[in-house]
């Protein structure tokens, strides 16, 4: 019983521990994953990078379109459940451990988050940091400061970023 008591302590001390550093564990719903990757009309073998990708549900949507996915999360839980979800997948799916805004990027197409406004000013600057080729990025909830959707559909935020 101590050692379930620990383990309970443990996981709750993460899930709240990541949130001082991004944005706190709510998954992405179905229809939002559609609408989004649906926005990013990403063709099979181009490549999208999740910032907080959690339990894996964008991932596995994205990898059963075609699509290479790459996952950047900074709980350790949600990012060993979000490589055994992906598992089927493993040639098109990377989970990474850490914070997507000081990690390195491949190249990518496109970029989906679910974030928290208070980071969506350096997601940007990292964005166009990171990329030789304009991306479309996919918010949902929250917008980019400074920057015009090019569409808005159920909650999702769609944006064309061009690199400096």
């Amino acid at each position: 019983m101590e050692i379930l008591s620990a383990v309970l302590i443990g996981i709750i001390f993460v899930f709240g521990f990541v949130v001082v550093f991004g944005a706190p564990y709510v998954p992405t719903l179905k229809p939002q994953i559609g609408v989004a990757l649906d926005l990013l009309d990403l063709q099979p073998g181009q490549t999208l990078i999740e910032v907080g990708s959690g339990d894996g549900r964008v991932l596995l949507a994205a990898a059963e379109r075609g699509w290479q996915a790459v996952g950047y999360e900074l709980n350790p839980v949600l990012v060993i459940w979000s490589w055994w979800r992906t598992r089927k997948y493993r040639r098109q799916v990377r989970v990474i451990w850490g914070n997507a805004l000081t990690k390195e990027w491949p190249l990518t197409d496109g970029i989906y988050v679910f974030g928290v406004q208070r980071i969506m000013s350096k997601l940007h600057t990292k964005i166009v940091q990171s990329i030789q080729e304009p991306v479309k990025l996919a918010s949902f909830g929250f917008e980019l400061p400074g920057q015009k959707a090019l569409q808005t559909k159920n909650g999702i935020y769609l944006y064309k970023i061009k690199p400096r």
